[in-house]
């Protein structure tokens, strides 16, 4: 019975070198195979990367030198000599087409403006009334310095006459006198009141020239009243409108000092920004072809006029004036 007890006692009892053994845990066999897979792994993605390395490290090398002297070499510049050489042509610039004359017209009198002829885009000639002031006081000056003048006309017509018959009686008492049918006095009378005729005359057109001064200043004054186009060209822009008042200087309550603006067309030239390294190329009356934004299929003729002997700083450009042919 005590034996049956103890054998019943010792199946109980847990074999712990039993449970140690590998082969005997089926749980954890998976752990030497895993760890194999992962070696393996691990041993081919470094010897891809050293393969990789190894593949393209030689052209990295390769490519190095050849691209390092390329961006150190310097540009090959040309000589002064190669470069005055070029023709003109070879040379771009850009520029602007100005206009050499462009004047705004204005009055030289201050006055009210009663007539404005011109507008935005007329052509005028010389000489033709664009505009035209209040008059009224002007005619009226010019009128009364008209008459002054020819009442100094008739003065001077008067006392002519006067001498002419005064120089008459002289030479007669003259001839008298030398017969002695005549006094002396009478004889020195005749010769005075010639002698105050003379001097009447003489300052009668001295009135006369002063008068007429006063009457050609008159005319003169009153032809500013017309505001005329300096020279032919293209109304640009018009400043004025009838009723407003202009001044030659804009001061007090006058603000407008211009009728328009004229641009002559005939006056047109291109000014161009040259960089002052190429500006040897450049000579006065050479030879250019230019070409319009507006007309890309168009070349011009062209030469250089002149080249302005200042350079811009800031640009470090230089001013060419070129006129179309």
């Amino acid at each position: 019975m005590s034996d049956d007890k103890a054998k019943l006692l010792r199946s109980l009892k847990i074999d712990r070198s039993a449970a140690e053994k590998p082969e005997q845990r089926p749980g954890r066999s998976w752990l030497p195979i895993s760890a194999v897979i992962v070696a393996c792994v691990i041993g081919f993605a470094a010897f891809a990367a050293y393969e990789f390395h190894k593949q393209d490290t030689p052209k990295d090398i390769a490519q190095q030198p050849a691209a390092q002297p390329q961006a150190s070499q310097p540009q090959p510049s040309a000589p002064p000599a190669a470069a005055s050489s070029k023709p003109a042509g070879s040379l771009a610039a850009s520029g602007y087409v100005v206009a050499r004359r462009k004047a705004t017209v204005a009055a030289e009198i201050t006055g009210k403006v009663v007539e404005v002829f011109i507008d935005e885009g007329m052509t005028v000639t010389e000489g033709q009334v664009v505009a035209r002031l209040d008059s009224v006081l002007a005619e009226k000056d010019f009128e009364l310095a008209r008459s002054r003048a020819e009442s100094a006309d008739a003065a001077i017509a008067a006392i002519t006459a006067d001498l002419e018959d005064a120089t008459r009686i002289m030479t007669r008492i003259q001839t008298l006198s030398q017969k002695n049918f005549a006094t002396e006095a009478d004889l020195t009378k005749a010769q005075a009141r010639v002698g105050v005729l003379h001097a009447q005359l003489r300052q009668a057109k001295s009135q006369f020239e002063t008068a007429s001064i006063d009457a050609r200043r008159s005319a003169s004054v009153l032809d500013k009243h017309q505001i005329r186009a300096p020279f032919a060209g293209v109304v640009v822009d018009r400043s004025a409108q009838p009723g407003e008042m202009i001044s030659p200087m804009s001061v007090g309550g006058y603000t407008r000092t211009g009728i328009c603006t004229i641009v002559d067309m005939d006056s047109i030239e291109i000014e161009v920004d040259v960089n002052e390294a190429f500006i040897g190329r450049v000579v006065a009356g050479g030879a250019v072809n230019a070409m319009l934004d507006a007309y890309p299929d168009w070349t011009i003729p062209a030469s250089v006029i002149a080249i302005v002997p200042t350079a811009n700083r800031e640009k470090a450009t230089v001013k060419v004036r070129i006129r179309f042919e």
